[in-house]
């Protein structure tokens, strides 16, 4: 009898075809509230973050970005403001539900022309080689099922000198405030995710996928193993999440 692949999703093994279908679930049905959730669990702090990120991003007027996994446009609409009117974003998400909020959020916010808003797989981008300067995952990379895949796309179409980016939830540097982590995040967070979003299924997920996620220095050697060069990270409130950044050649 043949042995079926598997995955982790959460703190479970999943067949592999399973774990898009169930990460959709978790994220349609939580879209609405997505961006609250996120300020209530890290106390706004995620947007500076998010800046931060942006920065480093180094684009320019009329530069052209990819933003994987963009969900709600937090990072699209940032990265909007410095491409400008000549420049286009890309926010690029699997998620119709996502897709549709982040729309709708953008034109909230009179981002009207240079944010363009695609439905597609981050393991097989929809656009030739070298078409960006820059290509962004935040939040998201971790519930793609082949995550070394995902990058080697990003990395695809991204252009020599441009860089591939990832901000995502890590592991704490230090073992104390670790432990404490721990307790907000696998007793407090799907208390408030239940409240907030009536799913505490998703808030349950969220921390289990962050301890399954690979700790800096092992995702640093990942993107070197896909031809990216000066591969750093940056540590952020004690490595609760980080931020990865490498060129492409």
């Amino acid at each position: 009898m043949e042995n079926k692949k598997t995955t982790h999703f959460g703190n479970k093994e999943i067949p592999v075809e399973e774990k898009k279908h169930r990460v959709a679930d978790i994220f349609s049905s939580v879209a609405d509230k997505y961006d609250l959730m996120n300020d209530l669990m890290s106390f706004g702090v995620h947007r500076i973050w998010k800046r931060f990120f942006v920065e480093k991003a180094r684009l320019r007027e009329g530069d052209a970005a990819l933003d994987v996994a963009g969900g709600t446009a937090d990072i699209a609409m940032l990265m909007a403001k410095r491409v400008g009117e000549k420049g286009r974003v890309i926010v690029y998400d699997i998620n119709k539900e996502m897709l549709e909020v982040g729309r709708t959020r953008c034109i909230d916010n009179g981002f009207l022309k240079n944010i363009q808003y695609i439905q597609g797989n981050a393991e097989d981008i929809c656009f030739p080689d070298n078409t960006f300067n820059a290509a962004t995952v935040s939040f998201g990379i971790r519930n793609v099922t082949y995550i070394e895949k995902a990058f080697k796309e990003m990395a695809r179409v991204v252009k020599p000198g441009g860089r591939v980016m990832c901000l995502e939830f890590s592991h704490p540097t230090s073992k104390v405030f670790g432990k404490v982590y721990d307790v907000y995040s696998f007793k407090i967070m799907p208390e408030i995710g239940d409240i907030v979003t009536g799913n505490r299924e998703a808030y349950t997920y969220l921390p289990e996928s962050i301890r399954k996620f690979p700790p800096q220095e092992e995702l640093k050697k990942m993107l070197e193993g896909i031809g990216l060069f000066n591969v750093k990270y940056y540590n952020l409130f004690n490595g609760i999440a980080a931020i990865h950044i490498g060129v492409k050649v």
